[in-house]
């Protein structure tokens, strides 16, 4: 991707970890999760995010699903992101070159996260980063967890520094914060998380690396063709949405000591869209299989619509 080129939008999908019986990624599955990811109808794929458990890999790892991934997307023109997200910010430089060749349509990245950086460290570790793989474009990575959490002005600064910034997946807010986002990033792709997506692109998000994809990647494509169709029916559904994810997922990790990698790998089981069982990579703990499946049941009982775009 050129960096004059369009800026990301729309509903892309996790690249999950398919995990066998030894705890070990299952290589030979996540041709079937590609292949159903791209049929779904998302506007690109990415890899390494929280969901695909960048923090659990092995370098050797890291370099073997980007490369299958990459050969997977040119193959079929579906575009795709490839997460380099490290604590350690020379390793996460390490990845962006490492993988700079294989023309990801943008790298994402997290702030180093040992030590929460100062903002003129941000904006050092970004412009090394960029100097790294001038042709990549980067997307910022900066959730609620994060130790280093930036303002929608210093990442309006950042952007201006940095021209291959292109894009930032944020937790979204209240509405004051959608002014400010409307304010100081006017024409920069901010991403909102998936279960907030109506609300959050109709005040000025431009999409979603989705949540909701892991539990239907059809679904969460054919919500947002609604919200371009019938927005008043889109926030409609945001509602039941968000009342299942604080009914029936958030009581997961509760109840079970689980991770967010964790939740949304058990929605992805509980779709049942590829064959992707919930478990995670060592030491990571997951939803037990009956919780899974109750998940299933209530998920099609409570949003059936999500089910009925393609299962």
């Amino acid at each position: 991707m050129s960096i004059c080129a369009k800026r990301p939008e729309g509903i892309w999908g996790a690249v999950l970890l398919p995990i066998d019986r030894r705890g070990e990624i299952e290589w030979s599955a996540l041709h079937e999760q590609l292949s159903a990811l791209h049929e779904s109808g998302l506007e690109g794929i990415y890899t390494n995010g929280t969901a695909g458990e960048f923090h659990s890999q092995t370098e050797q790892e890291f370099d073997r699903l980007s490369q299958l991934v990459a050969e997977f997307c040119r193959l079929v023109a579906l575009p795709f992101q490839i997460g380099v997200s490290h604590s350690n910010a020379r390793v996460a430089r390490e990845r962006l070159a490492r993988i700079a060749s294989l023309r990801p349509d943008a790298a994402q990245v997290t702030l180093p996260d040992w030590w929460a950086p100062s903002y003129e460290e941000a904006d050092v570790f970004l412009a090394g980063m960029a100097a790294t793989a001038p042709e990549v474009p980067l997307v910022l990575y900066n959730p609620p967890h994060a130790k280093r959490r930036l303002s929608h002005g210093e990442i309006a600064k950042l952007r201006t520094a940095i021209p291959t910034l292109i894009g930032a997946k944020l937790p979204g807010g209240d509405e004051l914060w959608y002014d400010e986002l409307r304010r100081e990033l006017p024409d920069f792709s901010v991403f909102i998380p998936g279960h907030f997506m109506a609300s959050g692109c109709l005040a000025g998000g431009r999409g979603s690396y989705s949540n909701v994809a892991c539990l239907s990647p059809a679904g969460a494509v054919g919500w947002w063709r609604q919200l371009r169709e019938d927005p008043a029916g889109a926030l409609a559904f945001e509602t039941r949405v968000i009342a299942f994810m604080n009914k029936q997922v958030l009581p997961l990790a509760a109840r079970y000591g689980l991770s967010n990698a964790a939740l949304d790998k058990a929605m992805a089981a509980a779709g049942r869209w590829c064959s992707m069982g919930p478990h995670l990579l060592w030491p990571y703990s997951c939803a037990p299989e009956e919780a899974v499946a109750e998940l299933g049941g209530a998920a099609r009982r409570q949003l059936p619509e999500l089910f009925s775009m393609n299962q």
